[in-house]
């Protein structure tokens, strides 16, 4: 699993020397937090806000390529959210399925390349059927690259990682005095993804919630309460603000 997303990441990079130069972000993250707050404020049911939430997940797409953002990765299911009740969980799972059959077409003519990254075994098979079209449709597309992490949690994909690590030192293809930060980046699903310049949590909540906890170590991060069926182009452009006035200096200092 981890060899074949490598493959489908590699070359999508950009380097940390070209990154810096940037005014725009390079690579976005976002937690799409706030639909179920969404629909409560309206009295409507939780899966409204989730429709909402897809309505807001293509108007950002959109502002995201015309901003010239390289890699948007949204957090679209997580570990965690098996949790739910199996009716909330079912209906999750299918809006990947809803959203690449109706954005399939627009997004391969805008050269958008469409990714994903967690365990794709565990979902259903409608789901994964939905995303691995997308993946196939766009492998060649060299646009912005649109990355879902599905059912996707941070600490199960570094245990994941070092169970692999661990099997591989059992094995004697590595020395395990020699392992390293790369090492290790190299075994996650984002192996051949720079870290995430910026992360956006809307909906009031300050907190990573299991997501890229490795890849986040300097990121800067931004929060908003706007729940994110609101989200629009003018929160996007206020978060990219924020970050070009951000002093990044990963651990050292300026001289």
């Amino acid at each position: 699993m981890l060899r074949f997303l490598r493959r489908l990441f590699r070359n999508e990079g950009a380097t940390h020397a070209n990154k810096e130069t940037r005014s725009v972000p390079y690579h976005v993250a976002i937690i799409m937090d706030g639909n179920g707050r969404w629909a409560a404020k309206r009295k409507l049911p939780r899966t409204a806000g989730h429709q909402a939430g897809i309505v807001a997940l293509r108007r950002t797409i959109k502002h995201a390529n015309e901003m010239g953002i390289g890699i948007l990765t949204v957090y679209a299911f997580s570990t965690e959210n098996w949790r739910r009740p199996k009716p909330e969980v079912d209906f999750l799972l299918r809006l990947p399925n809803e959203f690449l059959k109706s954005d399939l077409n627009d997004l391969h003519k805008n050269n958008v390349k469409v990714t994903m990254i967690g365990f794709m075994e565990g979902l259903p098979a409608h789901t994964r059927n939905a995303v691995s079209e997308a993946v196939g449709v766009t492998a060649k597309n060299t646009g912005m690259v649109l990355n879902f992490a599905l059912n996707y949690g941070s600490r199960a994909e570094i245990i994941a990682a070092v169970r692999t690590l661990a099997q591989k030192a059992v094995d004697g293809q590595v020395n395990p005095a020699q392992i390293d930060e790369q090492t290790i980046a190299n075994h996650l699903f984002t192996a051949a993804l720079p870290d995430p310049d910026l992360l956006i949590r809307p909906s009031g909540e300050i907190r990573l919630s299991n997501f890229l906890l490795w890849q986040l170590a300097y990121t800067e991060l931004w929060f908003t309460d706007v729940n994110w069926p609101d989200f629009n182009r003018e929160h996007l452009e206020e978060a990219i603000s924020a970050y070009r006035n951000r002093d990044r200096r990963f651990g050292g200092i300026k001289l």
